[in-house]
């Protein structure tokens, strides 16, 4: 018999956080998750996304054992700007055993009926803004930050219990021995004599407001994107405060065409390469670890990468990935994973090909009608 209970303690929040050292224990390609990260992540009166959603985590146990565990969420800004009733799964972790994912899938599928949704859709932890979709292919390296990581057997599971798929997302990798076309360089440097644009890092020492200009470029770049969730002022300001401490300004672009803000670029130092060597914990011992191996991030994740409509025609894109590829050829970097991309987006597609970019990783978010 599988008991499944809905997370209401403490002592259960703990164990629903701790439950994923249980499953990939012997896995060496896991990347352990900062557990105070997911207990914030999780907190429904401090972060701020869950000031226009609301969620349920449940857990599974059978014979006695904890054995799997799911979150339920509906996002209401998602909701009205796509006028749908969706609701969605994340968090999932679970025993290689169709009964307990069944009975978690189950208990998921009860709570988002109640709050009025027709449609389950994940894996979304919490939501498309995070880590989105089980991967599907490439299980013999670990994730890239923010990416996923699962089992292979997790799709199969979802797939048994009635889920089907509703897009794949891809993953590009780009190794610094591969040079992006001369074609493209020279386009980029003609691109950096037009007056009319102006490329610059953002400024950290003024984030407040840079954040607002990046927060309206990612909403108008991404808003007819399938699967896209706004971003609220204050869930902006919070990503901002968590990357600050580690973002590199050189690699957060911002792009302007007569002083109007045009398109942006982020990328990351990938900070997975740093906590695979913390066990989830950042304590003294994991401060010093931290600065160690902070400085031997051999690779970087290219996170954010749009621009308004209206300026999409102007090579804008080849701008910022050369002036970024510079810049982390500087610091020898040796790969970068352009991430992720909608399988039918076959502009960025092209481009990422384009550019040097292989595709080496793919993810898939399924979903099932209530």
């Amino acid at each position: 018999m599988v008991q499944i209970a809905e997370v209401k303690t403490p002592a259960q929040l703990k164990a629903f956080i701790n439950f994923p050292w249980k499953i990939y224990v012997e896995d060496p390609n896991w990347v352990p998750p900062l557990k105070r990260e997911v207990s914030k992540l999780l907190d429904q009166k401090r972060h701020p996304f869950w000031e226009h959603a609301r969620r349920s985590l449940f857990l599974a146990q059978k014979n006695g054992e904890l054995v799997g565990r799911i979150s339920v969420q509906v996002d209401d800004n998602y909701n009205r700007l796509w006028n749908e009733k969706l609701g969605s799964f994340g968090f999932f972790e679970c025993r290689d055993d169709q009964a307990v994912a069944n009975a978690l899938f189950d208990a998921g599928a009860e709570w988002l009926k109640k709050q009025g949704m027709n449609l389950m859709r994940g894996p979304m932890s919490p939501s498309s803004n995070d880590e989105w979709g089980f991967l599907i292919e490439d299980f013999d390296q670990p994730p890239v930050l923010m990416m996923p990581y699962n089992p292979p057997y997790y799709l199969t599971l979802a797939e048994n219990y009635g889920f089907r798929k509703a897009k794949d997302l891809l993953a590009f990798i780009k190794y610094a021995s591969t040079a992006m076309p001369d074609r493209l360089i020279r386009l980029a440097e003609k691109l950096k004599q037009n007056p009319h644009i102006k490329i610059r890092p953002v400024n950290m020492k003024n984030l407040k407001s840079e954040m607002a200009i990046i927060r309206q470029l990612y909403n108008d770049s991404w808003q007819k994107n399938w699967g896209f969730s706004p971003m609220t002022e204050n869930e902006m300001n919070f990503l901002a405060n968590n990357l600050k401490n580690f973002a590199l300004p050189e690699m957060v672009l911002l792009a302007f065409y007569d002083g109007k803000p045009a398109g942006l670029s982020v990328t990351l130092p990938d900070l997975n390469q740093v906590l695979k060597y913390l066990n989830g914990k950042l304590g003294l011992i994991g401060i010093i670890k931290f600065f160690y191996y902070r400085k031997r991030i051999k690779g970087i994740r290219a996170l954010l990468f749009g621009f308004k409509e209206e300026y999409r025609r102007l090579g804008l894109p080849v701008l910022l990935f050369y002036e970024t590829e510079q810049f982390a050829r500087s610091q020898g970097y040796e790969w970068c994973e352009l991430s992720w991309n909608l399988e039918d987006n076959q502009l960025i597609n092209d481009f990422d090909c384009e550019v040097g970019g292989k595709i080496y990783k793919r993810y898939r978010v399924v979903e099932k009608s209530l």
